[in-house]
């Protein structure tokens, strides 16, 4: 596969769960820092990424995004949500709460309809500050693949130190004012649909109560193969029991 790597400010790209969707990658823009390396990225694997080590810092996003609003507001151009997604972890950048309040302000000021997102795969929501910061954004889309460290080492390879009880901990903070990102999938070693993986993540949904949930599949190529997709009738009945409980449920084939 031919991974992706993004600009600083990008698109707007039309998203499947969030419209037309301004991207922001606070990392670097011809390469990938991630302290996840999953089966299904469509980055690539982390060790394709090592070419580019520049992040970008907190005034040089302000001052690329500032100049990308002005260009699209006086296009005409719409914009739904201004997201942070990118290529490896938006959090990792050290000026990401900082980042976080100058992008509140633009968004105020040039997009006061649009929503701020951020894609993120929730591994340091146990940091006072980045949990700060991202409970000040609209759509904060946290994710979590697997309901046991044995099972996200097999899709998500985390560095070391990760921990599913220190996230769902630190998610509690949140009171349900998230949403919570799953993956469906099936590998030589994980399925998604297996007792094991789908109970344990069906608890973990009922402890934390999202008040949106986003179950997904693979929409592009991945860097492992043989990778197997659900498709939304599976994944609908997969979820029915929390979806007959209440639970606000979005599913992407």
């Amino acid at each position: 596969m031919t991974p992706l790597r993004e600009d600083t400010v990008f698109g707007p790209i039309f998203s499947r769960r969030l419209g037309a969707s301004l991207g922001i990658n606070l990392l670097p823009k011809e390469g990938k820092i991630c302290n996840f390396d999953c089966i299904y990225c469509e980055c690539g694997w982390n060790k394709d990424g090592c070419g580019d080590t520049v992040i970008p810092t907190a005034a040089e996003v302000k001052q690329r995004l500032e100049d990308k609003l002005k260009e699209l507001k006086s296009a005409g151009t719409r914009i739904d949500s201004i997201t942070f997604s990118g290529d490896g972890e938006p959090t990792l950048n050290p000026d990401f709460p900082q980042i976080i309040d100058d992008t509140l302000e633009l968004r105020d000021f040039y997009y006061p309809e649009a929503k701020v997102s951020v894609l993120s795969n929730a591994t340091r929501v146990h940091i006072e500050s980045i949990a700060a910061a991202l409970k000040k954004v609209d759509n904060p889309i946290l994710k979590i693949d697997a309901p046991t460290d044995a099972l996200v080492e097999h899709i998500n390879k985390p560095a070391p130190g990760y921990s599913v009880e220190r996230v769902i901990k630190a998610l509690e903070g949140f009171e349900g004012d998230f949403v919570l990102q799953t993956m469906f999938l099936k590998s030589r070693d994980f399925d998604s649909s297996s007792p094991e993986v789908l109970e344990g993540w069906m608890d973990i949904v009922r402890r934390l109560r999202p008040r949106e949930i986003m179950v997904y599949t693979i929409a592009r190529p991945t860097p492992e193969e043989g990778l197997q997709k659900f498709t939304p009738e599976q994944m609908e009945e997969l979820v029915k029991p929390l979806l007959e409980e209440g639970f606000q449920i979005s599913i992407r084939g």
